[in-house]
């Protein structure tokens, strides 16, 4: 008794490519775009509100310790409710010139460690009913590792001479 195995049609190398482009493309449009427009939003909404200076001046001397002026602060403030917003208001405070590269290097850290930080912890605690004794630490870890994170950084941007 012969089964046949319905052979898979190959895809050329055109289809997969152009099928790459367009999941790039929602991605971008999905996921990417959002984020930036959050970033440009909410950096736009504390300039014109004046708490970008304020919250430089009650800041600055703790975001010192790592280098970074009092204002890069927002940049934290914004990863705290997306990844890609931080590192949208990092880019947007670069191109204003009130960050340079190198800070914006040891601000990735807590963009990406304790990133979208809001909305993960919601998800953990209310979706997945964690035990309410254990919730604490699931906020102050990620912040422990963005402290370390942002020392590691500056530690080696300055082992490799640019800061």
């Amino acid at each position: 008794m012969d089964v046949q195995v319905p052979v898979k049609e190959k895809k050329s190398i055109v289809e997969l490519f152009m099928n790459g482009c367009k999941k790039g493309f929602y991605i971008g449009v999905e996921k990417i775009l959002p984020a930036l427009l959050m970033g440009a939003f909410i950096v736009q909404f504390l300039k014109l509100t004046g708490l970008v200076d304020i919250l430089g001046n009650v800041c600055g001397p703790v975001m010192n310790i790592f280098g970074l002026p009092g204002e890069s602060i927002v940049v934290i403030l914004s990863a705290f409710f997306s990844k890609g917003a931080g590192a949208a208001t990092a880019f947007s405070l670069y191109s204003e010139g009130m960050l340079t590269a190198v800070q914006c290097t040891i601000l990735i850290m807590p963009c990406m460690l304790m990133g979208t930080l809001v909305g993960h912890y919601a998800r953990i605690v209310l979706v997945a009913e964690t035990n309410p004794k254990h919730r604490m630490i699931l906020l102050i870890v990620p912040i422990i590792d963005s402290i370390i994170g942002m020392f590691a950084m500056k530690l080696i941007l300055s082992v490799m001479g640019l800061l």
